[in-house]
Formats: structure tokens, C-alpha cells, sequence
């Protein structure tokens, strides 16, 4: 996904002489691309992510829009009274991306997770939050953060994401993308566990049920037509996210009470405290059940209580 982010950039910065990055001195063999096309629009803040923070909303004031990159937690959680303060209360034209989203940097440990980061970027006053699923995703969301007037979170994967959706796919703000379609449950995916709620998928068609598969890009502003809808015609919905509590099942769950549906739900999503804080993405996800055979069994469970609302 970061290279395809990337890529999209150098591509819109060739025509828009506005678009300029900072990163917090890391980046390498990705931001080059960037960085040698446009060295008078690239700055390496060091390792100083607030006061990355306050020049790209210094440059954001005077025209600029400006994409600051770093990894997991730190273009966030470091600067996150920047962020607040200087760029989202001022509704400024800033794109904070995070590289690396959920569990990507599992072997790193707990410092480098960003399982929180949505719940905490869904607070903030004028900020568009987007977690894409493949870098067509990607790609297209790099598009619509670059014109659209705001400030912006972008969650990317770390790197070697597979292309998930046929080309030519239509990537909207603020719209679910319907992957297929099923009538038994319905499975909201956000970010890159979409690839393998398609595997579950498989394995789910070949026992009888049949689940429409939603990947949901952007948890604000949240496609709450896309869920409700699938609250009307599935018999139940399962959420997806390589996340704590307060990202797309906390948005779901929203939805569905403030609407006053009480179909059977379930967030498959991470616990708020760690069961293990190193070790491999595929490791660590599976032990929270964030695998196949979680999400097989958990779509399970869900068609078997078509009435009862099933929320933890």
C-alpha cells in the first residue's frame, strides 16, 4: 500500500504544484521517489513529529497541502496535541498517514502496534479517517485526500499488500464497497483485513452460508446507508478490523442502536488489553482470533442467533 500511496502522490504532485510531504526521518526506499522529483516540496523533520506537525499546518495556512508519513503511532500519538490544536480545530489542509497500520510491525512490540489510532482519530473535529483494504484502495483514497479541503487520516499497511479488487473498481468518500453479495450475514472489513475475510468467505460458501462482503475504506464519514441496508436484508453482521474497541465495530454497533436494529452483531476486533505483544502480524492477529477460522467461526455463531444481539 505505501508504494501505491506514493506512487499516487508523485503522480498528482506533477500537476499540482500545491502538494508537499514531510516525514519524521524515515521512509527510505519509499519517499526517494518523491524526494528526488520534488526536492523543493520534501522535508525530513527528523524525529521531531510535533514540530512536524506545526510546519506542515504553518505551510497548510499558506496555501499548501501538505502529507506528513511516519510510522504506526508516531505521526499520531506524538504529535497528537498538534494534531488537535493546530491542524483539525483550524480545519486545515493537512494528511497525517501512518504507515504501518494494526499489527504490521508485529516483531517491534506494542511501541509500534497502532491499535488505537482510529478510535482516537475518529474524535477529532473535521478529519476524514480512511484505512484502504488493497492499494487500489490506496491509490484512489491518496486522490480524493489530496482535493478534498481538510485535514486527513490515512492508515496504510506496511508493504507487500495484495491487490484484492478488479481494476477499474469505484472508490468513493464516504462509500462501502460491496465485494459480494450474500443474504446470511453480512462481514464489514476495514483496512487490510480484507483479504482474508474473502478466505473466510470461501470457506463459508462451501458450508451453506453465503455472507455479502462489505470493505468500508473510510470510518468517517461513515457509509451508514451501506449498513443499514445490510441491517434490512442479511440476517446479521459481523465487523473486522485489526483494531481495539472504538473503530468499525464501535461505528456499526452505533448505528444499529441509534436506528433500533437488534439483529445479531458481533465485532471480531483486537482486546483492549494485549494476549501477546511480539511476534509475527499472522501471529499475533491469530491469536485474537483475527484469522480464517476466527472470522468462519464467529460468522458461525452469528447465523445461529439470527435474534439476539451479540456485542463484547
Amino acid at each position: 500500500m505505501r508504494t501505491a500511496f506514493i506512487n499516487q502522490l508523485c503522480t498528482l504532485a506533477d500537476t499540482d504544484e500545491h502538494i508537499w510531504l514531510i516525514c519524521g526521518d524515515l521512509g527510505y526506499s519509499v519517499l526517494e521517489a518523491f524526494a528526488d522529483r520534488f526536492p523543493s516540496r520534501y522535508l525530513n523533520a527528523g524525529v521531531a513529529e510535533q514540530n512536524m506537525t506545526g510546519v506542515a499546518a504553518g505551510l497548510a495556512l499558506v496555501g499548501k497541502t501538505v502529507f506528513t508519513y511516519s510510522i504506526a503511532n508516531f505521526p499520531i500519538m506524538r504529535c497528537l496535541e498538534q494534531i488537535r490544536n493546530d491542524v483539525c480545530y483550524h480545519n486545515l489542509n493537512v494528511k497525517i498517514v501512518s504507515v504501518g497500520g494494526g499489527l504490521a510491525y508485529g516483531s517491534h512490540g506494542y511501541t509500534h502496534h497502532a491499535v488505537e489510532d482510529l478510535a482516537i482519530m475518529n474524535a477529532l473535529p473535521n478529519l476524514i479517517v480512511a484505512a484502504p483494504a488493497d492499494p487500489i484502495e490506496a491509490r484512489a483514497i491518496t486522490t480524493i485526500l489530496a482535493s478534498h479541503q481538510g485535514p486527513a487520516y490515512l492508515r496504510l499497511g506496511k508493504a507487500g499488500e495484495p491487490v484484492l479488487h478488479a481494476a477499474g473498481t469505484k472508490v468513493e468518500l464516504g462509500r462501502a464497497i460491496q465485494v459480494a453479495d450474500g443474504s446470511d450475514v453480512t462481514i464489514i472489513s476495514i483496512g487490510g483485513m480484507l483479504g482474508t475475510v474473502l478466505k473466510a468467505s470461501d470457506e463459508l460458501r462451501l458450508q451453506g452460508i453465503h455472507p455479502r462482503i462489505l470493505s468500508m475504506p473510510f470510518l468517517t464519514p461513515l457509509d451508514t446507508a451501506a449498513i443499514l441496508d445490510a441491517a434490512e436484508e442479511t440476517g446479521a453482521i459481523l465487523t473486522v478490523e485489526e483494531h481495539g474497541p472504538g473503530g468499525i465495530g464501535t461505528a456499526v454497533a452505533e448505528t444499529l442502536a441509534i436506528h433500533g436494529h437488534a439483529l445479531a452483531f458481533h465485532p471480531l476486533r483486537l482486546a483492549k488489553s494485549p494476549i501477546k505483544v511480539s511476534g509475527t502480524q499472522e501471529e499475533l492477529r491469530s491469536a485474537q482470533g483475527l484469522s480464517v477460522e476466527g472470522i468462519v467461526q464467529a460468522a458461525e455463531l452469528l447465523c445461529r442467533r439470527p435474534h439476539s444481539a451479540v456485542i463484547r
